[in-house]
């Protein structure tokens, strides 16, 4: 039950940013009734962050899951499949970001945006082989998640040229 709410939850944020839809909405979303909407998740900040919690894993599975064998493949397959997440989920931007900026002062909230984007840098790093690279792999994710809405597929192939320049052996970053 609590999957098929976030679900719905993640939905509805998604759709209408964190501001706008009322708990009706939410209740709609999740197909529940108000209720048992407030049993698993008594306040709006526990109805975010199990959106986000659930689109964490959602995203984690679409763009890590079986990817191609290979470092090279599976670094071009990497920026393609994010590229296929902004496409399909995400034409409006990161739902992570949206949410701490919705509310900056979250902690929680700031938590859980760190842990993605860590799990994602650090997932990203060992599918590629370029451990020690965390935060140029999280640099260029971050940057085809931003020029999207601008450059679509054209962000996706800059994406992936800069990704063979860093397998290439550029100097690594020691300290940020």
């Amino acid at each position: 039950m609590m999957t098929k709410i976030a679900a719905g939850l993640e939905r509805a944020f998604a759709a209408n940013g964190f501001a706008e839809p009322s708990v009706d909405t939410l209740r709609d979303a999740a197909g529940v009734s108000l209720r048992t909407l407030y049993r698993y998740f008594p306040s709006r900040a526990d109805m975010v962050l199990a959106a986000l919690e659930h689109r964490h894993r959602r995203y984690l599975a679409f763009v890590f899951d079986d990817l191609p064998d290979g470092r090279d493949a599976a670094r071009d397959a990497l920026f393609t499949r994010v590229g296929d997440w902004m496409e399909g989920e995400a034409s409006h931007g990161c739902l992570f970001h949206g949410a701490v900026a919705a509310d900056p002062g979250s902690a929680a909230l700031r938590d859980l945006l760190s842990r993605h984007k860590d799990e994602v840098a650090a997932r990203a790093a060992a599918a590629t082989g370029l451990a020690g690279r965390e935060v140029e792999l999280l640099l260029l994710l971050e940057g085809l998640t931003q020029t999207w809405t601008l450059h679509e597929r054209g962000a996706v192939i800059a994406a992936q040229h800069l990704g063979r320049l860093l397998a290439q052996g550029s100097p690594q970053v020691t300290e940020v």
